[in-house]
């Protein structure tokens, strides 16, 4: 059964389980008492935001940007079996169920510590600068060959997302894979203490919100903050490439980690990869599990998610699923969107290849998508050609990094580079003048002259920080033939 199915389930939060479990109060608001349901709800998910809201959940009113407590209409309006408020406003709908609690997000850190509670299946949290959702689904692909996996369909890893992805897990998953992420030293404390992970992955430590951070050594401590809150017994997966890698094992040990096992490249690591080879949209790997050698098929290319699928394996094996069975389950993995997806769109009387990397961007992800791009065949006369937008949160070293970027490109013999954004001026000026193909302020400038120039034959790669906005190229190339939608895998 999925997870999709399994939060199908129109009892996942009773008015009384939920009441519990936050200590809130259940009523409503206005009209005759003898009408209300305020008692008499059930749910089958919980929601946040009212766009996605689907009928039946439980909606929070969180507040951010906007008080949620605004959106209790269209809440209710979109079918919400209940309401998890502060506050009754009185354009709330009348009769409507509501559970009122002191603070709502508090409320909803509640719901996800009783959910946690009530399962006895195995918890999976992945962090990391680079891979953490590609990790998560390569885990939900490798998971579901041995029983039922709990994990968000979306990027849910902030404070708001963790315990999002905790509230909705149901009472019988078997397994439930969590990302954790951060922009600032301390954010992943509280929600690694949250989930209680019984196997923890560091993808990678390399330099991503460094706005934040004095050096890449205070991102690998923020990152290692996830082992602190491992359940007794938990494991801890370290990159035993990465340069951090003896930090992060130190600070999984203070942390009582109970065992470690390693992945990467180098020789000594217990789960290494010997040979990478691409092979049509995907990739065939060998790799050594403590000294067995294993070749096995993996429906997403690249090398880094080639290490992120040893993490994975590594982590599946720790929490007890059947090894065999998720390496075979490998084989129908396929890019997420934005991360990898490959789409063939029609263009000029012929076909090109689109490479979705739109979904954000630092200088460790860029070098992996970039070599995607490098890997990928072209058809006859084809080119290669990078899209790039602004890799944002990098601090002084930002306009440096963007520049870098040009040795890469050109070792990739990528042909044609467009790029847009205040940042991506650096690495513009950085390139040799045969691989510049346009220059804008925004992404929106680079959408018309990209469609116009790509050609039969070439392939296309888009990638950026989500707010550089590059993935509307995406949207346009995607949209230039309807058709060419069914190739999109995602």
């Amino acid at each position: 059964m999925t997870a999709n199915a399994l939060q199908d389930n129109h009892n996942l939060w009773t008015a009384y389980e939920a009441a519990a479990a936050t200590g809130g109060a259940l009523c409503a608001r206005g009209g005759d008492p003898k009408e209300w349901a305020a008692e008499d709800w059930s749910a089958s998910g919980v929601s946040i935001d009212t766009r996605s809201l689907k009928p039946g959940e439980i909606f929070v009113a969180l507040r951010d940007a906007r008080d949620g407590h605004e959106f209790l209409k269209n809440a209710f309006d979109a079918g919400a079996a209940a309401a998890l408020v502060a506050r009754a406003p009185e354009d709330a709908p009348e009769g409507a169920p509501l559970l009122v609690v002191p603070d709502t997000l508090q409320g909803l850190r509640d719901l996800a510590l009783a959910a946690r509670l009530r399962n006895f299946g195995k918890r999976v949290g992945v962090t990391g600068s680079a891979g953490k959702t590609s990790t998560k689904e390569i885990l939900r692909a490798i998971l579901g060959a041995s029983g039922n996996v709990h994990a968000p369909d979306r990027s849910l890893n902030n404070q708001w997302g963790v315990p999002l992805t905790l509230a909705r897990m149901p009472m019988r998953a078997d397994y439930g894979v969590f990302e954790i992420g951060m922009s600032r030293a301390g954010e992943i404390t509280p929600l690694t203490a949250l989930v209680r992970p019984h196997a923890a992955i560091v993808t990678t430590v390399a330099a991503a919100h460094l706005e934040f951070f004095d050096s890449i050594e205070g991102i690998a401590e923020a990152k290692a903050e996830i082992f602190s809150g491992l359940a007794p017994g938990g494991i801890a997966i370290l990159p035993f490439d990465n340069a951090y890698y003896a930090l992060l094992k130190k600070r999984a040990e203070e942390a009582g980690a109970a065992g470690f096992v390693t992945f990467g490249e180098k020789d000594g690591a217990d789960i290494q990869l010997l040979d990478y080879q691409p092979d049509g949209a995907g990739a065939r790997l060998t790799a050594s599990f403590n000294g067995e050698r294993r070749t096995f098929s993996a429906g997403v290319p690249g090398k880094h998610q080639a290490l992120n699928i040893l993490a994975a394996l590594a982590a599946a094996d720790a929490v007890g699923a059947d090894f065999d069975a998720g390496i075979n389950a490998l084989a129908l993995l396929q890019p997420a969107e934005g991360r990898g997806a490959r789409i063939a769109i029609k263009v000029g009387g012929g076909e090109a290849i689109l490479i979705d990397e739109s979904y954000n961007a630092n200088p460790a992800s860029m070098t992996a998508a970039i070599s995607l791009l490098a890997a990928a065949p072209t058809g006859d006369g084809g080119r290669r050609i990078a899209v790039l937008g602004d890799m944002l949160e990098l601090g002084p070293d930002a306009p440096a990094l963007h520049a870098a970027l040009a040795k890469t490109l050109v070792a990739a013999k990528v042909d044609r580079v467009y790029a847009a954004g205040e940042l991506m001026r650096h690495l513009w000026d950085a390139l040799p003048p045969a691989m510049r193909g346009l220059y804008a302020g925004s992404a929106v400038g680079l959408v018309g002259p990209v469609c116009d120039v790509v050609a039969p034959g070439d392939v296309v790669m888009v990638k950026g920080s989500n707010a550089s906005n590059v993935s509307a190229v995406t949207r346009a190339l995607a949209a230039g033939d309807e058709a060419s939608a069914g190739a999109t895998e995602k």
